[in-house]
């Protein structure tokens, strides 16, 4: 598309109206086959100019219309393209478009989901899942202190929990479609009311007090304390016997835990292979039955790169006899 496209666009969107424009620069539903979309996301230089194009005829048709980018996630590092929106003016960057994708395979007939004839395609990914990517990508930007403009957040917000994770995160303004879509609107009443109560029970008058509050926590793994220590613990009287935990244990992990020899049902632990990886927690069906519990190992914090520094000394690994 050339400048004056986008000059003609824009200049008819503020005659319809528009309270505000979204650059879409992340949609993979077929656009950036034609070199529009995320396309034009995974370009920073092309982001840059474009941004820089809509920005100007924004303040040319209607001075102080806000402009958006919306980034897409499917690169290899958000920052340059954030920055890139950054650097061509735009008031602000929303993120995280869809994720492309190909959804499943019809197993019978031999053609991808969705099917259009005998054929199909990639597509974007949506929803709940995305969750944890959104939350990176907005995350990188919003510790980066050279990143100055505000984000929406997007991707996988479904109750009023994701959008105080987004927030917390560094997004000014929090975005819902999917859930939307699958229940309606009467979902994002039930998203305010459930923030109206958080921001009460912990004492915020306003969001801007929230922006950003899990930034300082958001670290590089570099910087971990590797000392720190856990292992898991059972509730012997919410244990119901199945044994879930023993199995997940033996097949996807550190061989730690095995099946009660003291004539009750709950599984032993050996403490001492116990790497506190937490998979025993995530397979319990019973709430708060397996608890991971913090242990003085003997070793006080230590990082990697303090470590690597020979500034500090790192506990030898479980298992590693």
């Amino acid at each position: 598309e050339t400048e004056q496209e986008w000059e003609d666009i824009i200049s008819r969107s503020v005659d319809a109206g528009a309270d505000g424009l979204e650059l879409n620069f992340g949609c993979p539903h077929g656009m950036c086959e034609r070199g529009m979309g995320s396309a034009v996301g995974q370009e920073p230089a092309v982001n840059e100019r474009i941004t820089s194009w809509a920005k100007k005829y924004a303040e040319k048709y209607r001075p102080g219309l806000p402009v958006l980018v919306k980034l897409t996630p499917n690169v290899g590092d958000i920052l340059p393209n954030g920055f890139a929106a950054q650097r061509g003016g735009a008031d602000g960057v929303s993120l995280i478009n869809t994720i492309k994708s190909i959804i499943g395979v019809d197993i019978d007939n031999f053609v991808p989901y969705p099917t259009v004839g005998n054929q199909s395609s990639n597509g974007g990914y949506c929803g709940s899942a995305v969750k944890p990517i959104a939350l990176h990508m907005v995350g990188q930007l919003g510790r980066d202190p050279d990143f100055k403009i505000p984000i929406s957040g997007i991707g996988g917000v479904a109750n009023w929990r994701d959008a105080v994770e987004f927030i917390l995160l560094g997004s000014t303004s929090v975005q819902v479609c999917t859930e939307v879509m699958l229940k309606g609107y009467r979902i994002v009443e039930d998203m305010i009311e459930g923030l109206e109560e958080y921001m009460a029970s912990h004492g915020f008058a306003t969001i801007d007090q929230m922006v950003g509050k899990a930034l300082p926590g958001y670290s590089e793994w570099g910087l971990l304390d590797l000392n720190f220590e856990t292992i898991a613990k059972i509730d012997a009287s919410k244990c119901i016997g199945c044994n879930n935990c023993v199995v997940a244990c033996r097949d996807g992990a550190h061989q730690c835990m095995f099946p009660a020899t003291d004539g009750t049902w709950v599984p032993t632990i050996d403490e001492s292979e116990c790497v506190g990886c937490n998979l025993c927690q995530i397979v319990c069906p019973v709430d708060d039955c397996i608890t991971m519990v913090e242990v003085d190992n003997g070793f006080g914090p230590a990082t990697w790169n303090e470590a690597v520094a020979g500034e500090k000394t790192l506990r030898p690994k479980k298992g590693s006899h």
